[in-house]
């Protein structure tokens, strides 16, 4: 019995193009400076540990659970009602990009803590959006 030949097919995919900027030209990280050298050294270390101490959870999370209490135990009093885990917060982001305006950096009305997954996401979306 013969078989008939199965045709090889070509790839349909090409090669990626090389690595796309993340960066717009002209943007305050450009200019190859360390991360300390930007604001974001033991000092900045020492305040970002203050501040998730005195506010744990990230408001992403709360928000996206209908959340509105403050306080910590509030917090934690709604999420075991809820039955939901506790939203606990890796990074103190600026609400408002401070575009290396040491003023607007150093402002901690304007940080709130988020998740990793929030701030590595929705976050970074928004401020590309603008």
């Amino acid at each position: 019995m013969n078989r008939p030949k199965l045709r090889t097919l070509k790839p349909r995919l090409q090669q990626a193009a090389g690595r796309v900027a993340t960066m717009q030209p002209g943007s305050w990280r450009t200019d190859k400076s360390s991360s300390t050298q930007r604001g974001y050294g033991y000092k900045w270390q020492k305040a970002r540990g203050a501040f998730l101490a005195a506010h744990p959870f990230c408001a992403f999370c709360l928000r996206d659970a209908g959340i509105m209490a403050t306080s910590i135990e509030a917090i934690v009093l709604a999420c075991t009602e809820r039955r939901i885990a506790l939203p606990y917060a890796s990074v103190v982001d600026h609400m408002d990009p401070h575009r290396g305006d040491m003023q607007v950096f150093w402002d901690s009305s304007r940080w709130q803590s988020l998740c990793a997954r929030h701030h590595s996401s929705e976050k970074q979306r928004q401020e590309a959006q603008g």
